[in-house]
C-alpha cells in the first residue's frame, strides 16, 4: 500500500502510512494532511513559517551579482510571494525591482 501514499513532505522516505485522518512518516516522525498539497514550509532566518504576502526585511547586506548595487541590511520587502528554487522567495525590493531572495536573510515583520 506505500506505493499508492505520496512520499513524506520533509524527508521523501517512500515509507509513508495513514493513521487515523493524517499520513505518518517513520523516519523523520512528520505528519501531515493527506488533502495538503503545499510544498514544504519555507521559513526565515529566525525560523518563523513564511506565506505569500508576508512582509519581511533583509538581516544581512546582500550585493547583487552583476551590479555594483547592493540591498542594505533593514530593508523593508513587502507581499513577497514563495517560489520554489534555491532562491525561495520573489519580490519587488524598493529602489532594486523585481528580485528573487533566499529566506535565510530575511525576517518576517510580525505585528
Amino acid at each position: 500500500m506505500t506505493d499508492t501514499l505520496p512520499p513524506c513532505p520533509e524527508c521523501g522516505s517512500a515509507y509513508t502510512y495513514e493513521a487515523a485522518s493524517l499520513l505518518m512518516c517513520p523516519e523523520c516522525g512528520h505528519e501531515w494532511s493527506p488533502g495538503a498539497t503545499a510544498g514544504p514550509e519555507i521559513r526565515d532566518a529566525v525560523g518563523n513559517v513564511l506565506a505569500d504576502g508576508d512582509t519581511v526585511t533583509v538581516i544581512k547586506d546582500l550585493k547583487l551579482k552583476g551590479t555594483s548595487s547592493t540591498i542594505k541590511v533593514g530593508t523593508k520587502v513587502r507581499g513577497i510571494r514563495l517560489v520554489e528554487g534555491d532562491h525561495d522567495i520573489d519580490c519587488k525590493v524598493p529602489g532594486h525591482g523585481q528580485i528573487g531572495l533566499k529566506s535565510q536573510f530575511l525576517k518576517k515583520v510580525t505585528g
